[in-house]
């Protein structure tokens, strides 16, 4: 038999590896190595199902070997920790890894589940996860690291228990298949694993869910990247102090914050951009309210009195509300989004001279949001952006093909948080509808993975300056070392991505291999409002006249009161709203026509899209008078 893979072997090789290396997880190049998994050396056989695509570093190091997972140094750790724990007398059951999200928990636990295999101690895996898309994650890596098939489970299936030996789940599918779960633990020696297990509150469904279905697990491996719940309350298996900080022993628990994740190079360092803003609301009577990041709305007594009006004047709110032309279908390219994307864009193409295939994700408050955000991206880049959210078709198909290509953007409600692995994901543009630190956090994890031994790149997070935000940021930054908190700017050299050479920030092509480098249409410039003249894309300030841009934006009342789907205090649904705008001009001109003062001033409180719900107010209480 030949000792070389075919090129056809070497395709399928790569296809099967999702483009990466089987066992560091970089980005593979055109020159990677097919590798024997048992050497040929040895009699191993130069077939696919013998084969892995391999870095030429990893293969190198491994020679004529056997494949192993190479650990990073706080997997051995973990391992190490782990097993002391598990297997004496003195520990209980559980077994915390408490690690920065993207420093390889996955890979951690599946190792020390192939060590308890190998040892002999349990017979099957079970793991639960947080979404599906993740399940499908888990499955991959546990079979690349145990060789073990690993069964995937929804709340639709009936008999898991033969469904495979080991069997991953989703923590919502749990609760329907608690019998199932629960044959499984008391029929074999069985290892939990619990991702994200902020999920299983004691009081919750799925917590208590899984307290009752995991009850005889032999042991059992919990996993957290944000072991503290957004709501207080207290996650199942699991000690709490005073403060409600994880109380768990010493000897149980392995940490690794992002800060040393960072030093140690197994996540990328990151930089906050907090996008001002300066918000003019129009009010009826040629009256209008400022507001700005840092400084509240301040309403007259008469403005105070209308419902839901200083909760809609809300900065964070108004930075999460559409901005259109007069034509109310197309985007404004100079409102407060717009500019958002403008710079996490600008920042893209730099990214971009180190790591060709760097994206960008967009996390929107709702599927309308995401929908005007893709339109603005394509509008300033020329390329429309992937969406992806609950109320498409197969939207972990779309996250799939996003992973395994080049494309620059995409657009996410809800879809990309914890446990999604797209490694090449760098600037992030946060616009989210949960505000928590846990949420912060788990969407800082999408942009900070790192692609491997030569990513030298860093993370951006656009979002908008609030206290809040700025607080979370601040303890993030605060955890780095002052030396990883510095951004380095725009990169000086662009490296080839099929040679890896380091060229001129100006190169058209690469010196050494002749490979020709994209063109991103040149610099992009946009006009002053005030005068005309055209500026860099950016710029802050016109060159010509001095004018600012991108600071100062205008927004109606009628605007600013709908945020979603609540008008004024009044949650709508998108019928409500439909009929409200249609019946608003005939509602107009009768009311008017009216002549009665007081039904004028109070239609002129209500926006045309709560007409309907008025309207129906008004004939209940006529009917029940």
């Amino acid at each position: 038999m030949r000792r070389c893979f075919s090129k056809r072997q070497r395709k399928i090789l790569a296809l099967i590896s999702g483009g990466q290396c089987d066992a560091c997880g970089c980005k593979l190049r055109r020159d990677f190595h097919a590798d024997h998994i048992f050497p040929f050396s040895k009699g191993g056989k130069t077939i696919t199902k013998n084969g892995q695509a391999l870095c030429p570093t990893c293969n190198l190091k491994k020679g004529n070997k056997s494949m192993t997972m190479k650990l990073r140094h706080w997997q051995a750790e973990a391992l190490n920790k782990a097993l002391t724990w598990l297997l004496s007398s003195e520990g209980d059951r559980h077994f915390i890894i408490n690690a920065a999200p993207g420093a390889g928990k996955t890979i951690a636990a599946c190792t020390i589940a192939q060590e308890l295999i190998t040892r002999g101690e349990i017979d099957r895996v079970v793991v639960i996860a947080p979404r599906a898309e993740v399940v499908n994650q888990w499955s991959a890596d546990f079979q690349r690291v145990t060789g073990r098939f690993m069964s995937k489970v929804t709340g639709s299936d009936g008999d898991i228990d033969a469904l495979g030996i080991d069997v991953c789940s989703t923590w919502a599918a749990v609760q329907g298949l608690q019998d199932g779960f629960q044959a499984i633990c008391n029929s074999a020696r069985t290892l939990v694993i619990c991702d994200e297990h902020h999920h299983a509150a004691v009081e919750a469904a799925w917590g208590s869910s899984a307290d009752s279905a995991f009850a005889k697990a032999k042991h059992v491996l919990v996993l957290t990247g944000t072991p503290i719940r957004s709501d207080g309350e207290r996650s199942i298996w699991l000690a709490y102090d005073d403060a409600g900080a994880i109380d768990h022993p010493e000897g149980g628990t392995y940490t690794l914050t992002y800060g040393e994740a960072v030093d140690l190079e197994y996540c990328r360092p990151v930089t906050f951009h907090k996008h001002e803003g300066h918000f003019t609301v129009d009010l009826d009577g040629g009256e209008s309210v400022e507001v700005a990041s840092h400084k509240p709305a301040e309403l007259t007594k008469e403005l105070k009195r209308i419902p839901g009006l200083q909760s809609a004047l809300d900065f964070y709110r108004l930075a999460c509300t559409p901005q259109y032309e007069a034509d109310g279908v197309t985007p404004l390219m100079t409102g407060y989004q717009a500019t958002m994307l403008e710079w996490g864009s600008r920042k893209l193409d730099d990214l971009r001279l180190r790591m060709p295939d760097a994206g960008g994700l967009v996390i929107a408050p709702n599927i309308e949001m995401a929908e005007y955000m893709a339109k603005l991206i394509e509008a300033i880049e020329g390329e429309a952006p992937m969406i992806v959210h609950s109320q498409m078709n197969n939207p972990d198909a779309r996250i799939k093909a996003f992973r395994n290509t080049d494309k620059r953007w995409i657009v996410s409600v809800a879809m990309i948080s914890e446990g999604v692995d797209i490694k090449r994901l760098r600037v992030l543009v946060h616009l989210p509808n949960a505000l928590t630190e846990l949420a912060f956090r788990q969407a800082i994890g999408r942009v900070v993975r790192t692609q491997g031994h030569d990513d030298d790149t860093r993370a951006y997070v656009v979002m908008p300056c609030t206290e809040t935000f700025e607080a979370y940021a601040r303890r993030i930054e605060q955890e780095m070392s002052p030396g990883k908190r510095k951004d380095p700017g725009t990169p000086k050299t662009k490296k080839c991505p099929a040679c890896h050479s380091e060229c001129d920030i100006t190169a058209a092509e690469c010196d050494c291999c002749g490979h020709v480098f994209p063109t991103h249409g040149g610099p992009k410039f946009k006009a002053c409002s005030d005068c005309g003249a055209l500026n860099p894309v950016a710029a802050t300030n016109c060159h010509a006249c001095g004018t600012s841009f991108g600071t100062s934006f205008s927004l109606s009342l009628d605007d600013a009161l709908r945020t979603g789907a609540i008008v004024r205090g009044m949650e709508l649904d998108e019928a409500e709203v439909a009929a409200g705008e249609t019946m608003a001009g005939p509602v107009r001109r009768d009311v008017l026509k009216s002549g009665d003062s007081t039904l004028i001033r109070l239609y002129r409180q209500l926006p045309d899209e709560s007409l309907a719900r008025f309207l129906k107010i008004a004939e209940h209480a006529r009917g029940e008078a």
